[in-house]
């Protein structure tokens, strides 16, 4: 449904140091850069992540909005979280299970150096439990 996302940041180098770091950790990179703007996602693919520099004019979105990026796995979330937090994000929620939002959801929130709320989240396959077969 979304075709992409872009997010406007106050100072796009230190953006672009930060995201490069951290969704890295997820299996994203930079997939283009001009004096304003970069790209982010899979390579061979068109960017559905971008940062635009808007200087000063920044607004980041209030509660109740986040960005959810896809990770292949917990351990992934896990270094997500660390790294971000390291590049002076602020944490938001641990990584975890989050039952209320579905068997296996495993993410982390965090906010990022501009206020945006990011989320990495994997999905992890339950196994259904058997059923008993009738003679």
């Amino acid at each position: 449904m979304i075709s992409h996302v872009s997010l406007g940041v106050r100072n796009l180098s230190k953006s672009i140091g930060f995201y490069d770091a951290v969704l890295a950790q997820i299996g994203y990179s930079r997939l283009w850069t001009t004096e304003r703007a970069a790209g982010y996602g899979v390579s061979g693919t068109n960017e559905p992540f971008a940062l635009i520099d808007v200087g000063e004019a920044l607004s980041a979105a209030g509660a109740g909005c986040h960005i959810a990026l896809v990770a292949a796995s917990a351990s992934a979330v896990d270094a997500f979280h660390r790294i971000a937090l390291q590049f002076g994000a602020h944490d938001n929620g641990a990584p975890g299970l989050r039952p209320q939002y579905g068997a296996g959801y495993y993410a982390a929130f965090i906010r990022d150096l501009d206020g945006h709320k990011i989320e990495a989240v994997h999905h992890a396959e339950i196994p259904h439990p058997a059923k008993p077969r009738s003679s």
